[in-house]
C-alpha cells in the first residue's frame, strides 16, 4: 500500500500543469562563474523547472521563493543555499547536500531520494543542518542524515483527502534526527519508528497517531506535545523531558 500511494500521489504530481524554466542550464552556470561570496547566485522567483542542474556547486546560491519543481540536482552541493519557499516538489536530489540550506516554508512533497522505492545508502541526500521551518513536507526521508535540521512548524501531517490508494505519509524511519526541532509542527501519521531522535524537541507538536516504534527518544522535549494515538512501542523515552505534559500518551510495559 505504501509504494502505491508513493506511485499514486507522484503521478498527480507529476500531472499538475508545468511552467517553462526561466534559464538554460548554460545560463545558470554562467550566473555561477561570476559569483562571489559577497554576491551570490540569485535565481530568486525564477522558474527552474526540470532543468538538469546535476553536479553544479550551488552552495550558497539564492533560490528565494522559485519554482524548482522536477529540477534534477544529483550530485549537487547546495550547502547553505537559500531555497525559502521555492517549490521542490518532485525534485531529483540523489546524493545531493543540503546541509546547512534554508528551505524555510518551501513545498518539498515526493522528492525522489534513490533510484528505487528502497533505500540506498549510495544515493542518500544529506540534509544535516538544514531548515524546513513552516515548510510543507511529505517526503521519503527514511535513514538520511538529519542531524540537528529545524522542522519547527512544518506542516508534514498526512492529507487524509485523496487516500483511496493508500496512504502517502512522511517517513522519517530509521533517520538520524539527534537534535532536530519538531516544536510546534505537524506530525499527523508520520513514521518516525526506529529513529535517533536523541535530544530532539517537539515541544507543541501535533503527534496524532505517528509511529515512534523502536526510537530513540532519549533526552528529546516533548512538553505540551499532543500524541493521541500515537504508538511507542519499544521507544527508549529515558531522560526525556514533559511526559506528564503530553496528551493523549500511552505507554504500554516493555
Amino acid at each position: 500500500m505504501w509504494m502505491t500511494a508513493v506511485l499514486v500521489s507522484l503521478l498527480v504530481l507529476a500531472l499538475a500543469p508545468a511552467r517553462a524554466a526561466d534559464l538554460t542550464r548554460e545560463e545558470v552556470v554562467r550566473k555561477l562563474a561570476v559569483a562571489t561570496p559577497a554576491a551570490p547566485a540569485d535565481f530568486s522567483g525564477r522558474s527552474l523547472e526540470k532543468l538538469d542542474l546535476s553536479d553544479l556547486d550551488l552552495s550558497f546560491a539564492r533560490f528565494t521563493g522559485a519554482n524548482m519543481r522536477a529540477v534534477k540536482l544529483d550530485s549537487a552541493w547546495l550547502r547553505g543555499a537559500r531555497l525559502a519557499g521555492a517549490n521542490l516538489n518532485l525534485a531529483w536530489v540523489m546524493r545531493a547536500d543540503f546541509t546547512g540550506a534554508d528551505l524555510a516554508g518551501a513545498s518539498v512533497q515526493g522528492l525522489v531520494v534513490a533510484p528505487g522505492l528502497e533505500f540506498s545508502a549510495a544515493h542518500a541526500p544529506l540534509f544535516a543542518g538544514a531548515s524546513f521551518a513552516g515548510a510543507r513536507v511529505i517526503a521519503r526521508f527514511g535513514h538520511l542524515d538529519l542531524r540537528g535540521a529545524d522542522f519547527s512548524g512544518a506542516r508534514m501531517a498526512a492529507d487524509m483527502r485523496n487516500q483511496s490508494m493508500g496512504l502517502m505519509r512522511m517517513d522519517f524511519t530509521g533517520a538520524n534526527l539527534e537534535g532536530a526541532r519538531f516544536a510546534g509542527a505537524d506530525l499527523g501519521r508520520a513514521v518516525l519508528s526506529w529513529a535517533n531522535l536523541r535530544g530532539a524537541d517537539f515541544r507543541g507538536a501535533a503527534l496524532h497517531m505517528a509511529n515512534f516504534v523502536g526510537a530513540d527518544l532519549r533526552g528529546a522535549d516533548l512538553t505540551g506535545a499532543d500524541a493521541t494515538g500515537a504508538t511507542f512501542d519499544q521507544a527508549k523515552l529515558d531522560g526525556a523531558i514533559g511526559l506528564p505534559t503530553v496528551r493523549g500518551l500511552v505507554l504500554r510495559a516493555q
